[in-house]
Formats: C-alpha cells, structure tokens, sequence
C-alpha cells in the first residue's frame, strides 16, 4: 500500500523532531565520567581523591592530569575547560575511544602577586547533553604580605632657565605595588608647584626600584621653596621625601653681608650725632699793672 501524503508528513516530522533532541546516551549505556587521574589504573577506585588539591608558593607551576572514561561502545568527544585563574590545558576538546581512558594534562601557576591564603575553581567537561565539574583549590603559602614603598634620593638643582627634580621609587615590601605619586613646591608666597607624574610604571615588583626625573620649565629663580614628592599604593603606607631648593644661593649671603655693613655704618653714625659736646675749659686770670 502506497502511504498517503499525510502519512508521509508526519513520518518526516518525527524523523526532523528526533533528529534535533539532544544526543544522550542509550538505554542501560553507562555515561563517561570526568575525575584526577589515578595512579596507574584504570577508572578512579575507591579512596581515590575525587577533586584537585594544590598547595605552594606565589609563583609555582603545578601539573596534573584529569581522566576522562569512556565506558560506552561508541566514541565521544567531549569539551575540556578550566574555571579559575592560571589553569591552562593540553586541548578544549577531546576524543575518547569506547571503553577507554584519555588523560588530558593541564598546569596550574600561582600569580607570583598571590597572597597567602585559599582559593577554588574547576575544571569543566561537557559532552552528550551532560556538565561535570571536577573542584580544584588552591592553597598559597609564605610569608604575610608587607606592602613597602618608599621615596628615596630626591634631588632637586637648576637646569637651563628652570630646574629638574630627580628621585627614586623603591618597592621595599613583598608584594607587587601599583604607584601614585604627587610632586608639591611650597614657597614664601604659597604653592608654586603642584603635579601628578605620567612615567610612573603602572606594576612596581617586590625588591625593585626605578628613578625618575621631572622637567620644572617654570620654577621661581628668587624663592626659597620646599619640595616634596609623595608615593601612595593600595594597601602600602603613604611614603613622602622633601628638599629644600633656593636657585640663587649667593643672593642671602650676599644680602646678609650688605645689611651688615648698613647696620655698622648707621650705627657709627648714630653714635657720633649723640655724642655730647664738651663745654670749653675757663681760661686763666690775667692781672695787669698800670704804671702809676
């Protein structure tokens, strides 16, 4: 019997609707699993660890495998991810023979900036309409964080028609550092400097320092003015450094030795106008005999 057109329909509307249902595994066909791998065996027994555990430095690398089993009579391919920092693996994707164990290497590294303390993530594996997550945890160890920074030989002398102010920022703590610096002139009048420098590096290590230097086009060639360089970072003390600077040295010695010399005169002179004028001494009697 020929089918009719409706039959044929519906026939290939049920075969369009099978086809876009998810791909699950058959009937009594046991699912693949995603677990560390074991030690030189096949699947994970009992008392294997069922998650990943790291523990280590800021900086160290480590590296482990997850095992992926296929318990199935067909193949599969199934898609590898990490969540969390630092986890990088061999391949995204995988394929794993019937009845067959593929292990698939990754590393874990400790951000060398990392602070003592605990973290998780996971690796993830997808495939045939399923998601297992394996947890992965994280333990960094070593000294307390001492966040450190410190503004040292400041320097600040006449160049041209302005000045240039010159200093080190160092990192003298254990931890990486983000500087912010701020540069203020104060003179007798008030402030005639106040900047924020752009070549200040954005990551400052542990243990290292980098010198700076500052163009000052229009700094006072006749003020004394004190100036000061302070550094700040999150989680660091507030580090400052301050120099004098007085582009005529010559002028107050100079001025102190003119005043003096006024001082001297004017007082010589002030001595001489009050000095009192001795009266004239009597003079003597003279007697005079007239001849008689």
């Amino acid at each position: 019997m020929t089918p009719t057109p409706r039959r044929a329909a519906t026939a290939l509307c049920a075969a369009l609707a099978l086809s876009l249902l998810p791909l699950t595994p058959a009937v009594g066909e046991e699912p693949w699993t995603a677990a560390p791998a074991p030690a030189g065996k096949e699947r994970p027994g009992p008392g294997e660890r069922a998650e990943f555990y790291f523990e280590g430095a800021p900086g160290t690398v480590f590296e482990d495998k997850l095992a992926l089993v296929n318990p199935g009579d067909r193949p599969r391919r199934l898609a590898v991810g990490g969540d969390g920092p630092g986890i990088t693996l061999a391949a995204p994707r995988v394929d794993v023979p019937a009845h067959t164990r593929a292990d698939v290497p990754f590393t874990v590294t400790v951000p060398g900036a990392a602070r003592p303390g605990g973290s998780a993530g996971a690796l993830v594996v997808s495939g045939d309409g399923r998601r297992v997550r394996v947890r992965l945890a994280v333990r960094v160890t070593g000294p307390p964080a001492l966040p450190a920074l410190g503004v040292e030989h400041l320097r600040v002398s006449r160049s041209g028609g302005g000045a240039v102010i010159r200093y080190a920022l160092v990192n003298r703590g254990n931890t990486a550092l983000a500087p912010h610096l701020a540069i203020r002139a104060d003179g007798l009048f008030g402030t005639v400097l106040r900047r924020t420098p752009a070549d200040v590096p954005a990551e400052l290590p542990p243990g290292e320092s980098v010198r700076l230097t500052e163009w000052w086009p229009d700094a006072p060639r006749l003020d004394s003015v004190r100036v000061r360089v302070t550094a700040t970072a999150p989680g660091a003390a507030r580090a400052t450094a301050s120099r004098s600077y007085t582009p005529l040295v010559w002028v107050l010695p100079a001025l102190g030795g003119a005043a003096l010399v006024l001082a001297g005169g004017l007082l010589l002179l002030v001595r001489r106008v009050r000095r009192p004028r001795r009266p004239p001494r009597p003079g003597r009697a003279e007697k005079t005999v007239e001849a008689a």
